[in-house]
């Protein structure tokens, strides 16, 4: 078998030692890790085909991944799994201002997709809080979302063409530059958040946008949470869509403080980071209408950033939430759950409540504007005491959010994490709908098998 994949893709791209297959045994998923068999790095979609098609023929399993950033195991391999690498293609193949498209291999990172359009005055909203290390490819497999997803929705709404390999080493290409395009079954939308079960994305075709001519930050303080959700719920009902509306609860304030040292109030409950653009005058009574409501609604304080670069400083200490309380505990569990806008506070106060009653220690930070909560467990994986109460908590939590008519993910994924919740969110007759769509698609249930739905058989 080794030497097969050598000969498809060339001996300095297969690794099989265990040191060198060690980095592909897991995801940013706490507490997962499973050595495969040996590592591939396709250089071409061709490519690509031929190492499906191959195992195929050995009825191998296959798992894709780009660069490991996924939090809930969609990348981590089976033991005897080929890993297929996508980090070669990684080449921007077109920039297409007159139509405002970019075509871009599986393999780019997701900030050099935002620099180059931004360097043609061109914007790709998408902004995974990975964005710096996540590939695009990734990006699309498990629909990623971001900071500015109330605004400018998440991946699925940029996508306007993909280049798929399918299960047995065909080529597909699904959608167009086309804005309007509806001749047959929407397929391309199948891929997208598909985590690599029905098929490896190799190519994407993105629409951009024109870049916000301004941009207004603003930081608000709040000594009650009801406070800041109540302020949420206001800038939505005055028909203000902010292109960020972020919330850190007061355990996430002081760990992202001493973290980032950019002057975060630390004896507030909660604090707001809101983010306002588009034309400057629009932007400036947005932020002015804001900052009212923001008052009226129990805010202790509202500041304005007073240049881009202070703006720069708030928005980069937001995405540092992940990273500033990873230095807490040896485990961190970025976990991902969306309720309704208006259940947010009362969401909020139950990851509390579970905490406390499993003696856990969770900070809550997230999506306030679209309603994606990140509870964050900080924990120790060897202590099996402790990881026994973090697992019946996340099943609280997942419960809770499906009551209130939320989702057991806005942004991350199901892969392995959460796996065991999805038939209880979609009921019987639509899960096995994706069990038919799997087994159509990947008849021999070699791609990324156990990932999103329970495997039907082992490969």
């Amino acid at each position: 078998m080794i030497e097969n994949l050598k000969r498809l893709v060339g001996e300095p791209n297969v690794l099989t030692e265990k040191e060198d297959v060690l980095p592909y045994a897991f995801d940013g998923t706490a507490a997962v890790k499973q050595m495969p068999r040996v590592v591939v790095f396709p250089g071409s979609s061709a490519e690509v085909a031929a190492v499906v098609a191959f195992a195929r023929e050995r009825r191998i399993p296959v798992v894709t991944r780009g660069n490991g950033t996924g939090l809930s195991g969609g990348s981590v391999p089976l033991p005897e799994a080929i890993v297929l690498c996508v980090n070669r293609l990684n080449r921007i193949l077109e920039l297409d201002t007159r139509n405002l498209t970019l075509l871009a291999e599986a393999g780019v990172v997701t900030q050099t997709i935002f620099d180059r359009a931004d360097a043609a005055g061109l914007f790709y909203p998408p902004d995974p809080g990975s964005m710096k290390i996540s590939t695009i490819g990734g990006n699309v497999a498990e629909n990623s979302g971001g900071l500015r997803g109330l605004k400018y929705g998440v991946t699925r709404d940029y996508v306007m063409g993909l280049q798929v390999v399918l299960a047995d080493g065909s080529i597909c290409w699904l959608g167009s530059k086309c804005v309007k395009d509806v001749a047959g079954y929407n397929l391309r939308d199948l891929f997208i958040g598909s985590e690599g079960t029905l098929g490896v994305i190799t190519q994407v075709l993105l629409k951009l946008l024109p870049k916000p001519a301004a941009r207004q930050t603003l930081l608000a303080t709040f000594a009650r949470m009801d406070a800041a959700a109540e302020t949420v719920s206001a800038i939505i009902e005055a028909r203000i869509i902010p292109c960020t509306l972020e919330f850190l609860d007061r355990k996430t304030l002081l760990c992202v403080e001493q973290f980032a040292r950019v002057g975060l109030p630390t004896d507030a409950e909660a604090v707001l980071l809101i983010e306002t653009d588009g034309h400057p005058a629009a932007v400036a009574d947005e932020a002015q209408r804001i900052e009212q409501l923001a008052r009226e609604h129990g805010a202790t304080t509202v500041k304005r950033a007073a240049n881009s670069e202070e703006a720069v400083r708030l928005a980069t200490a937001r995405r540092s939430a992940f990273s500033a309380l990873a230095r807490l505990k040896p485990t961190t569990i970025l976990e991902d759950a969306t309720v309704p806008r208006s259940e947010l506070a009362k969401m909020i106060r139950f990851i509390a409540d579970v905490a406390a009653r499993h003696r856990l220690e969770i900070a809550t930070f997230g999506h306030f504007g679209d309603g994606n909560l990140h509870p964050t467990i900080l924990t120790d994986e060897r202590d099996a005491d402790e990881m026994h109460r973090v697992e019946t908590a996340l099943k609280e939590i997942f419960d809770f959010a499906l009551s209130l008519g939320g989702t057991i993910t806005g942004e991350h994924g199901v892969g392995l994490a959460k796996r065991s919740f999805l038939r209880q969110q979609l009921g019987d007759d639509s899960y096995a709908l994706l069990k038919t769509i799997k087994r159509s698609l990947d008849p021999d249930g070699l791609l990324n098998p156990g990932k999103v739905i329970e495997p039907e058989s082992t490969p």
